[in-house]
């Protein structure tokens, strides 16, 4: 073709093949948007709504034209993909971008090693190992289902529904009891055709799980690596967190009475069995394992190989679903944490926020850039883990990003039919400062 263009000749343009539409039916519908090539432009493609997936080709035979088509559809699909992964992980991006960054200032040498706390990333795994293995049995839905079975007043209802969360974070983090009792609330909420209940529902249910998680060692990820970072034992964590939940459940409890109307009617709830009941003791004595492991009873290495071991040989496919990626974030903000800890000029001044308060520091920072790693940034320029443990659980108030817990609502509610996000935002930062403001007074 450029040979003949040197010469003054036009190129012969081949006919379209629409071979292609046997091979990618998918293609072929009418009205898609289909990729085809500028006729005549060797090389150069542009996106155009055609009813078949035509390509027009320039000195290309039939063959190689439909690998073209091919090669490109596959491309635009894995970049698609890499675009959403991206989305979803955008504090574990943020948190290795900051890593690169922190390790041009301190080389990489065997002090990174140092910095990674084996302890907390071998429990985390665990805890998400066992309570996926629970979760995957049914065991938290049937748990709600048999709550709300029977005559109940709407007045029970909506407290049942707010409460939930709050006190089932305790033992499976603010994550799975949104992720368990969010899709549960929605299902309800439209089986009641009551579906303008749902915004302040779910927030609530958010708030709830946050506030509630804050109670216990294993409730969430920060609690669990300050407990472990801080050495603390169950009498010095208790005592801090306990009055605060205390105020945070009365507070919930006289928001969740006005959500849903009083004429609702409420249909019955039938409950379903366990799909798998008899791993359930196998996933509970686990869970046990973990809670002695918190509390220094059992080794931290014995407890892994055992979780590990069982579901590999009982459960595989559950080990291929744990959130990886949080256990990445970790290790980058120790990275971070660490290299920031050598440079002079940062230890000062993030030194200098903490001893100003270290309660509001925790709670700002959290709005930033999350309250998990607000918590392993901020310990190693701090001796006060009260007001960081306070601040970084009450930060999870706030913005959407403070907590990541928050977002799991966010994104179940926007995929559902009739979805507003902006009276959402409204109402989870109106909610969200309310609450804030009362905790921290």
């Amino acid at each position: 073709d450029r040979r003949l263009r040197l010469r003054g000749r036009r190129p012969q343009i081949r006919k379209p093949v629409r071979s292609v539409s046997s091979r990618l039916p998918e293609r072929s519908s009418p009205g898609r948007r289909v990729f085809s090539a500028s006729a005549g432009v060797p090389g150069r493609q542009k996106w155009g709504d055609k009813p078949a997936a035509v390509c027009y080709t320039v000195g290309l035979g039939p063959g190689r034209a439909e690998a073209i088509c091919v090669q490109t559809r596959r491309r635009i699909m894995r970049g698609k993909k890499f675009l959403a992964w991206c989305r979803g992980e955008a504090v574990l991006l943020t948190a290795a971008v900051c890593a690169a960054v922190s390790a041009v200032a301190v080389p990489p040498s065997a002090a990174y090693l140092g910095y990674i706390d084996l302890r907390v990333l071998c429990l985390l795994l665990c805890l998400m190992a066992v309570v996926a293995g629970l979760q995957h049995c049914g065991v938290f839905l049937v748990l709600s289902q048999r709550l709300l079975a029977g005559e109940k007043n709407v007045r029970l209802l909506q407290l049942l529904l707010v409460l939930l969360p709050f006190f089932c974070s305790m033992a499976v983090t603010n994550d799975v009891a949104l992720i368990t009792f969010a899709p549960f609330a929605l299902l309800l909420l439209d089986q009641m055709d009551c579906r303008a209940a749902a915004v302040p529902l779910l927030v609530l249910q958010t708030i709830a799980a946050n506030l509630g998680s804050m109670a216990t060692p294993v409730g969430n990820p920060q609690n669990l690596y300050l407990y472990g970072a801080y050495g603390l034992s169950a009498g010095d964590f208790f005592p801090v967190v306990l009055p605060l939940a205390g105020i945070s459940l009365a507070c919930l409890t006289a928001a969740a009475l006005p959500v849903l109307p009083r004429d609702l009617q409420i249909p019955p709830v039938h409950p379903q069995p366990l799909r798998q009941p008899g791993k359930l003791a196998l996933y509970g004595a686990l869970f046990l394992l973990c809670l002695l492991t918190v509390f220094r009873i059992l080794p931290y290495g014995l407890l892994t190989v055992l979780v590990l071991g069982t579901l590999a040989a009982v459960e595989p496919a559950l080990l291929r679903k744990l959130d990886v990626s949080l256990l990445c974030t970790f290790i980058c903000f120790f990275v971070v944490s660490g290299n920031l800890g050598r440079l002079p000029a940062v230890h000062g001044f993030l030194q200098s926020l903490l001893e100003r308060s270290t309660l509001l520091t925790g709670v700002l920072t959290s709005q930033i850039i999350s309250n998990v790693p607000a918590a392993v940034l901020l310990s190693g320029f701090t001796d006060n883990w009260r007001e960081l443990l306070l601040g970084v659980d009450i930060g999870g108030l706030g913005t959407p990003v403070a907590s990541l817990a928050s977002l799991i609502t966010l994104k179940l509610y926007l995929r559902s039919p009739g979805a507003r996000p902006a009276r959402y935002l409204a109402v989870f930062t109106a909610w969200n400062a309310v609450l804030l403001a009362v905790l921290l007074a």
